[in-house]
């Protein structure tokens, strides 16, 4: 367990999910957090992140920074995808294990798993098959990430873990118009159209693609519970164990926005994989369930998306 006076650094505070798991662990009274911007702190840079870890010496670490982006911005940025979360995972997770952190936890993402994986997708199929094209560079290094933890587990003794989230969603989201994550694309189309009065809104693919989507503050909830609770060399999924297709999940964020018009869909764009649901079981089996059901999540989601202006810009 960690101790409410123990050092934590959360990597990457002001990101969707480094943001949520700020808020839970101040909910819970941890308050001895250390954060850094990206202007303060390179974590793509080897010797800043070396020196930050010398001076500061954490002793729990929630790696929660990434280069994050939707199909859009995957696949026409492959290299940079795959350069900067290599960088910056390796640099903090090597500097944790060098500068004696007591256990850091590395966030990953669903992407991980074959694109044809059995469903739902059981942590045990981790390397199994064929990845989808579209994320591949991000999903390589979100692998690497992992393994590396388990490779240092292995060699050095450390207590390392990593969790694999299904589709997050919620406060301080990425709302850009072309790079965002499907959700939160499609709270601001419908968002613009019901504004401007537009008869009919284009999505992307024919909608048949199913997803699970699981709201950011139950992922930071499993955050801290796997942190105090759970240690492995097997990664940890976290989901809802619910999927629905693209097609339906549009008409459920129209309705919460209150847009009335046509729903198209451009099949010329990717569908992305068919399917992503994970299995939870483990999660469920260690003492973890979520919370926040998919219509009140979205909800939320555009709430902030309305109060928050400078996420709309983005």
């Amino acid at each position: 367990m960690m101790e409410k006076n123990a050092k934590i650094y959360v990597a990457g505070h002001r990101g969707m999910v480094g943001s949520a798991i700020l808020r839970e662990l101040e909910r819970q009274g941890y308050g001895n957090i250390i954060t850094r911007t990206h202007q303060q702190l390179n974590l793509c840079s080897q010797q800043a992140v070396e020196d930050f870890f010398a001076e500061e010496k954490p002793e729990y670490v929630f790696l929660a920074a990434a280069k994050v982006g939707g199909i859009m911005a995957n696949d026409s940025a492959l290299a940079d995808f795959m350069y900067d979360n290599m960088m910056l995972e390796m640099n903090v997770i090597h500097s944790a294990w060098k500068y004696g952190c007591r256990k850091l936890e590395f966030l990953g993402s669903s992407c991980i798993y074959p694109r044809l994986a059995p469903q739902p997708m059981k942590e045990s199929c981790l390397l199994t098959g064929e990845l989808e094209k579209t994320n591949e560079a991000y999903a390589l290094a979100k692998i690497s990430g992992l393994k590396y933890c388990e490779f240092l587990n292995r060699q050095y003794g450390t207590d390392f873990i990593s969790v694999m989230p299904t589709n997050l969603y919620g406060p301080n989201d990425n709302y850009h118009p072309t790079h965002s994550h499907v959700l939160p694309a499609l709270i601001r189309r419908f968002h613009e159209a019901k504004e401007q009065g537009l008869p009919h809104v284009t999505c992307w693919g024919d909608g048949s693609a199913l997803r699970e989507f699981l709201y950011v503050d139950d992922l930071a909830e499993l955050c801290v519970f796997l942190m105090n609770h759970y240690s492995g060399n097997e990664t940890v999924n976290g989901g809802t164990g619910k999927e629905l297709s693209v097609r339906e999940l549009a008409r459920i964020v129209a309705e919460v926005i209150g847009y009335e018009g046509e729903i198209r869909w451009d099949a010329s764009k990717p569908n992305g994989t068919p399917r992503k649901l994970l299995d939870v079981s483990k999660a469920r089996a260690l003492g973890w369930q979520y919370h926040t059901e998919l219509e009140e999540g979205i909800r939320l989601a555009y709430d902030d998306f309305l109060h928050n202006p400078m996420r709309a810009e983005r």
